[in-house]
């Protein structure tokens, strides 16, 4: 099994940054892919960034250049520095993780943290 437990969210004005974290423990060896994804009222759950084991990473087109998603396997942590913060990333952000035994993947999710981007 994997836990993820998520810290650092809150509420920033517009033009700010935030940092999040996710912590990993449990069966850390199997994790592969990790990722931040985020879901905001009446809307569905969408993916921010991903990192792979090997630390290649993708975005979402929206926070292209504003967000960066690092990782430190010898933390077991996740990281997502989001910077020039807009009122329409408000979200609860969940932090992913891929757990994969014998060719077998498992979905694991952090229980989230809220990001409030206002004035």
């Amino acid at each position: 099994q994997v836990q993820l437990v998520e810290s650092g969210g809150g509420l920033v004005q517009p033009g700010g940054s935030l940092r999040l974290s996710c912590a990993a423990s449990g069966s850390i060896f199997s994790i592969r892919d990790m990722a931040w994804y985020r879901q905001a009222p009446g809307k569905q759950r969408e993916l921010v960034a991903s990192i792979t084991r090997g630390n290649s990473t993708s975005y979402e087109d929206s926070v292209k250049g504003r967000v960066t998603i690092s990782r430190d396997n010898a933390k077991n942590t996740v990281y997502l520095q989001m910077n020039s913060l807009m009122p329409e990333d408000t979200a609860v952000y969940y932090c992913y993780a891929e757990q994969r035994i014998l060719g077998v993947s498992k979905i694991h999710w952090g229980q989230g943290t809220q990001v409030t981007v206002s004035s």
